[in-house]
């Protein structure tokens, strides 16, 4: 991984983290995006001193905004003129309805909206270093959720009918469909779209929820949970390991292709999902 360069976002905690600390003791170059701005400088300041690598930098922003999702891109850009390896992490789960600055359901635009808004705009930076280099990666971290999922894009600005894990179990679908489609229209270049189940994994994820759904999630977490590094290992395959090169379009877990969903594999939901996205963040 020397000489290259990976943007994590959600890397302050828990899986991301884990894959920036395994990842960066590789050699690589890599940058953290977190909301907390003395935590994310923390987190730096800490991985630098595990890894003996001093080439960490980090840039901050609550990615449920679009425009802070600009801010973070328009910084990277600035700063740095290659992207092998972009990876989507940064994800939350809200027990009661809140919403984005944007005015979209907060799970919706921190779960899938950040995630297509921060990929375009990035996406120069990884068709250029594709091209010098002969490949780069985007890995978006879904969730087994997704098969409960289904997609619904005609409640996204309203609380009418909230419920915690259906929207949830929505946005992680999202992420599939995006991964799908994306893939595809990528088909052609040398970049790599990929999915990915980390496991039930022992984090605070879930942990800032109502007392009911945290004390819920701490006793499953505390029954079938693995550990964050664990949980990280296939986040860190897919953006490290030459057995993955030129693997692209698919769903992952423990280092393994699976199937997913029967709906994550419709074009037409994966067409709608993708119009959708580009219409609201003025991409289309």
């Amino acid at each position: 991984m020397n000489g290259k360069r990976v943007l994590i976002t959600g890397a302050t905690d828990g899986i991301g983290k884990q894959a920036a600390l395994a990842i960066a003791g590789m050699g690589a170059a890599v940058t953290l995006v977190g909301r907390n701005e003395a935590k994310t400088r923390a987190v730096c300041g800490e991985l630098q001193s595990q890894t003996g690598n001093a080439d960490i930098d980090w840039l901050l922003g609550d990615l449920s905004s679009m425009a802070e999702a600009r801010g973070v891109a328009d910084e990277f850009r600035a700063r740095h003129d290659r992207l092998d390896v972009l990876l989507n992490n940064a994800g939350a789960v809200f027990s009661e309805y809140q919403q984005s600055a944007d005015g979209f359901e907060m799970t919706f635009a921190l779960n899938h909206l950040s995630y297509y808004l921060l990929t375009h705009l990035l996406l120069d930076r990884l068709v250029d270093t594709a091209q010098a280099a002969g490949e780069a990666r985007i890995i978006n971290v879904s969730s087994s959720a997704h098969r409960t999922g289904s997609l619904q894009l005609d409640n996204l600005r309203d609380s009418s009918g909230f419920s915690m894990m259906s929207r949830y179990s929505a946005s992680k679908l999202m992420n599939v469909l995006f991964t799908y489609e994306l893939a595809r229209r990528l088909a052609d270049t040398a970049i790599t779209v990929n999915a990915v189940h980390p496991g039930v994994v022992r984090t605070r994820f879930g942990h800032d929820t109502n007392r009911f759904w945290s004390l819920f999630l701490k006793v499953v977490q505390r029954l079938v949970a693995i550990s964050p590094e664990r949980g990280a290992a296939t986040l860190v395959y897919l953006a490290a390991s030459p057995d993955a090169a030129g693997i692209s379009g698919k769903y992952w877990n423990d280092k393994r292709q699976q199937q997913s969903s029967g709906n994550s594999y419709d074009r037409e939901q994966q067409r709608a999902l993708w119009e959708y996205s580009a219409e609201v963040t003025g991409l289309g």
